[in-house]
């Protein structure tokens, strides 16, 4: 059978062959076993208390049921719920350790279309589940559930301030007022409509809401970071200084200069680590990526004497390296930046507003801090119906690579690597024009396909 879990949790069609209100339950009561059990859960109950979880959704309507059948699993095994309601991802994993709770799910498919949607679980402290605990929760699916009865079963309350506590939380994380800037906000009729445009407001910006009116149906429908377009015209037509979008869950950040250009995730970093090494808060002058990145940031990091170390593609993983290493900031180019000293997962409105006060700080526009970094033209390329297990070891692919590599020299960049999920392999060439990154990909690729066609 494929793993339950995939690179963001639980995801899939709501009502469909596999995410169902039972595998919703089962899920919330072997998460249970799992998670509500170690040192502080123990302290609860030998002081005759029970664990404790934040749940909480997006705006899709199939939240409604998957949230009840997660509350239901979770109380029926003895865990104390607070429902949070529609909130962010990001402010789902700030109330967990805000307020100590043993752990907490949040129900959402981010970026997805309405249909779909997902399960995450936050462990204390509001931090990602490492694959190994997933993969416990998955095997104790099939395992006996905790049965309490009578006191001993959980119970189920709103949490009622718990979208105020989020919104105190992203302003007392800003290092300066948002007084004067004019912002087009974009939050994908998603999660984030009751709670980013309070704080950008109450942050001092001027705020030109669009893609706020989520209603079950419409969220990342033509609006949010996956359809930038929308925030371009509207920052053209409002002649505003900046927009940003997030996506449907919150945890991404794209912007859009007063000009109408988008700013990448990438960019977004470069701009906020410079921010905090100005600021002296740039821990050990490092900033963590993925290998899909663009050479530009590498360049543009190095310029100002500041690392860049690469991770696998997946926040999870910029995320452990920045757990594990102490690291300040990290993201990837879709706009999940992670600022750790008040974060413990990616939040778009707190990168948004942490851009914004840089713009406020240095007095200079989103376009003129951006062009500290110069974006490599990229081609991507996905061969498909290749043996992607037979990349590693490939002489003839792997002599390819390096001439190109050698050609390129400092110009360009090449990356190949197989799919999660397909039989396929995705060649990534960057290069100074974009005919030349185009031909070599298409070279590469031409070798890849005739090596590892199934």
């Amino acid at each position: 059978m494929p793993r339950l879990f995939g690179t963001d949790g639980v995801r899939g069609l709501a009502n469909g062959e596999v995410l169902t209100a039972e595998l919703a339950l089962n899920v919330a009561q072997a998460a249970a076993i799992v998670l509500g059990t170690g040192r502080s859960a123990d302290a609860r109950r030998a002081a005759g208390k029970r664990p404790t979880a934040v749940v909480a959704r997006d705006p899709r309507i199939s939240g409604e049921f998957l949230v009840s059948a997660v509350a239901a699993g979770l109380a029926s095994s003895g865990v104390d719920v607070l429902d949070a309601g529609v909130i962010p991802t990001p402010a789902t994993a700030f109330l967990i350790a805000d307020i100590g709770a043993d752990f907490g799910v949040m129900i959402s498919a981010s970026h997805n279309p309405a249909p779909d949607n997902g399960i995450k679980i936050f462990a204390r402290g509001g931090t990602k589940l490492p694959d190994v605990v997933e993969d416990r929760i998955e095997a104790a699916i099939s395992q006996p559930k905790w049965t309490p009865t009578g006191g001993d079963v959980g119970r189920i309350r709103r949490f009622a301030d718990a979208e105020d506590r989020y919104v105190v939380h992203l302003i007392e994380a800003l290092p300066h007022r948002l007084d004067g800037i004019h912002v087009v906000l974009d939050t994908a009729n998603g999660a984030a409509a009751g709670t980013s445009p309070e704080a950008f407001v109450l942050a001092g910006a001027k705020v030109t809401l669009i893609g706020a009116d989520p209603d079950g149906l419409n969220i990342n429908d033509g609006v949010g970071s996956t359809h930038i377009d929308n925030l371009k015209r509207a920052v053209l037509e409002a002649g505003a200084d900046v927009g940003i979008a997030h996506d449907g869950d919150a945890d991404r950040c794209l912007a859009v200069d007063a000009e109408g250009n988008e700013v990448s995730g990438d960019q977004i970093m470069a701009i906020l680590a410079l921010s905090l090494k100005a600021r002296g808060k740039l821990n050990r002058d490092t900033l963590v990526a993925t290998v899909m990145s663009n050479l530009g940031l590498h360049r543009a990091m190095a310029e100002h004497g500041i690392s860049v170390v690469t991770t696998a593609v997946g926040d999870r993983y910029v995320l452990e390296e920045i757990n594990e290493e102490g690291y300040s900031i990290g993201g990837e180019q879709s706009g999940h930046v992670i600022l750790s000293e008040a974060a413990t997962t990616g939040d778009g409105a707190l990168t948004g507003l942490s851009l914004l006060s840089e713009m406020a700080r240095t007095g200079k526009s989103l376009k003129e801090l951006a062009s500290v970094m110069t974006i490599f033209p990229q081609v991507l390329m996905n061969v498909r119906g290749v043996d992607k297990n037979a990349l590693v070891g490939n002489e003839a692919i792997a002599a390819a690579v390096a001439q190109a590599e050698a050609e390129l020299g400092e110009t360009g960049r090449v990356l190949l690597r197989p799919s999660g999920t397909e039989p396929m392999i995705r060649v990534m060439v960057e290069a100074s024009h974009d005919e030349i990154a185009q031909a070599y990909a298409q070279r590469l690729a031409d070798v890849v396909q005739a090596e590892l066609a199934l």
